[in-house]
């Protein structure tokens, strides 16, 4: 039986790195060429890094990195053939991948539908190529497409297995959301199955500020099957054989795409190499099962904090652990990140923090093996309301005086963070929080990145009963206690806001998916509630907009995803 060999290439990528990339890219190759692969494909613009966002508006840019897949065809020279994700200037810049084979540039192919969407600004950049071509690689015919090409049921991908492809490769910089991997595989099957072509689809995995890339790439056969799948949050190098004869038989059988494969869309492949001659060692059965939701999300976030750390040129971080489940959960994924000893814990009790608090903020400490500083802020608090006082004269206390405290420990955070050169501060506030303004401007919203800024309240639970499992660090205590900010005696998240089960469906409701007022109230949700909610989120827009970036873990985030305007009139509902 034919087999196509292919070496899903699948890398943690920066953009603008040039060294590391190319380093990336001619390492999978050779690793891929001793298992005797047909191809080695690569996922989207992996010479850049993806998105490289308004460095594409620079000429220097557009010309190293079109120097660089020269260098890197001389270098692969003897290796099979590469499709690399890269630039292509041609009067248009282009979004394309390369055809590298035997020490030159075989071939480009132009991406043609480009996302305007969400977190995509592609238009804004990239001119949308027009042209489908056919590749002749191991004796099969093999089309090339580019992320979205793939998601549409048409385009570039119909015209390619009508004029002939047994195979096609998809290169991808597609960002995670939760449950994405899912999705995403339901419809590579799909349109695998409606073209009866096997698809070959890569995508890159790791941080880029915001965006988070899960990997999870895979090959699906032309039924639909899925013969082999990627790691989830991790580089990987996935090779697969791929039974053509298999394509090839079943196209026979597909009356409909015969019938459609009239000789006006006939492509003429252009040769790259031979069929593979000899005889290849079997590959292991590969495995295939899916990530856990949770588990994957955890995973994700541990993923993207590091990189962000770290492609930043940072080398550690400050975390403020309250007692708190937040604090506790940060703390646990930025341990998981980076490793306990570049981990520093910082604990600022004031007056209203219980020993109970105190107390579970030391033990989560010791659990994962960081060290705690103790900086008590009840002197600067004092010091603070007397400095104060003549102006606080006659006005009842409330938020200022609150607020007070958090401000003074975002200032020890940040001086922590300058003192102690190359360290960043994470911040701890959850989605639930910044939707509602429950959250203190340069307060506790100070630092660096926002680790948790996307995860809603009742996922951050999940997330410590999940981590938990792993290994027992995070109290008990911590997960069960009421949320509190303790600010002022006594008090609890649920003094200002709903129970965080009600919450936070409202919060997903009008954020994630633009639902108005009496569309949630449908849902079961008291109308007062709702509207409350929603005011809130609409009153707060000023606060998101100088939080710090965090990890995108749901289908829209406040960032880059979500933009409305800071002065409006318009309510909501």
């Amino acid at each position: 039986m034919h087999h196509l060999r292919v070496a899903l290439a699948q890398l943690n990528t920066t953009v603008g790195d040039f060294d590391g990339n190319h380093a990336l890219i001619l390492d999978a190759a050779r690793r891929a060429a001793e298992s005797d692969v047909d191809l080695v494909v690569y996922p989207e613009l992996a010479l850049t890094g993806y998105p490289p966002e308004d460095l594409l508006i620079r000429g220097a840019f557009i010309d190293e990195a079109e120097a660089r897949l020269n260098a890197l065809a001389a270098e692969a020279r003897g290796l099979p053939p590469l499709i690399v994700g890269c630039l292509d200037f041609d009067d248009h810049l282009y979004n394309s991948a390369a055809v590298v084979h035997d020490g030159q540039v075989i071939g480009k192919y132009h991406k043609q539908m480009l996302p305007n969407y969400g977190v995509f600004d592609e238009e804004r950049y990239f001119h949308a190529g027009h042209e489908s071509h056919l590749f002749e690689i191991g004796g099969v015919p093999i089309g090339v497409t580019v992320c979205e090409d793939m998601w549409f049921p048409g385009g570039p991908a119909r015209d390619q297995a009508l004029g002939g492809a047994q195979v096609i490769l998809n290169l991808n910089a597609s960002p995670f959301h939760a449950d994405k991997s899912r999705y995403r595989e339901r419809m590579i099957a799909t349109r695998a199955a409606d073209n009866t072509v096997a698809v070959v689809y890569v995508n890159q995995v790791g941080g880029q500020d915001e965006l988070l890339f899960d990997g999870n790439s895979m090959v699906v056969d032309a039924e639909g099957k899925t013969l082999a799948r990627g790691a989830s949050m991790a580089e990987d190098l996935l090779i697969a054989d791929i039974p053509v004869d298999e394509i090839v038989q079943r196209q026979l059988h597909e009356s409909r795409l015969r019938r459609a494969r009239v000789p006006e869309h006939r492509l003429e492949p252009i040769a790259v190499t031979a069929a593979f001659e000899g005889e290849r060692d079997a590959l292991e059965e590969p495995t295939i099962d899916p990530p856990d939701s949770v588990a994957e999300i955890y995973d994700g976030l541990v993923l993207g904090t590091r990189d962000y750390v770290r492609k930043s040129g940072f080398d550690s971080v400050f975390v403020a652990l309250s007692g708190g489940i937040d604090s506790a959960i940060v703390g646990a994924i930025a341990v998981d990140a980076l490793g306990p000893e570049q981990v520093t814990g910082v604990s600022m009790p004031s007056r209203y923090s219980s020993e109970g608090s105190i107390a579970d903020a030391v033990d989560l400490a010791e659990r994962l093996g960081i060290r705690l500083a103790s900086l008590p802020i009840e002197p600067m608090h004092d010091a603070a309301l007397d400095s104060l006082s003549r102006e606080f004269a006659g006005l009842e206390p409330g938020t200022a005086e609150e607020n007070l405290q958090s401000r003074i420990r975002g200032m020890l955070v940040m001086a922590l963070s300058n003192k102690r050169n190359g360290s960043l501060v994470l911040t701890t506030g959850n989605k639930s929080e910044y939707a509602c303004g429950y959250a203190t401007l340069y307060g506790d919203m100070v630092g660096g990145f926002a680790v948790i800024k996307d995860v809603s309240k009742t996922m951050v639970w999940e997330l410590s009963r999940y981590r938990n499992t792993v290994s027992e660090v995070i109290p008990v205590n911590s997960i069960e206690k009421p949320p509190s900010a303790e600010l002022r005696p006594d008090q609890l998240d649920t003094d200002s806001l709903p129970e965080y089960d009600i919450l936070d469906p409202i919060v997903e409701a009008y954020v994630e998916d633009d639902l108005p007022l009496e569309s949630i109230v449908a849902r079961g949700f008291e109308e007062a509630t709702v509207r409350r909610i929603i005011d809130l989120i609409n009153r707060n827009e000023y606060k998101r907009r100088q939080s710090p970036p965090g990890v995108r873990i749901s289908t829209r985030a406040f960032g880059r995803d979500r933009r409305l305007p800071l002065a409006t009139r318009y309510r909501g509902y």
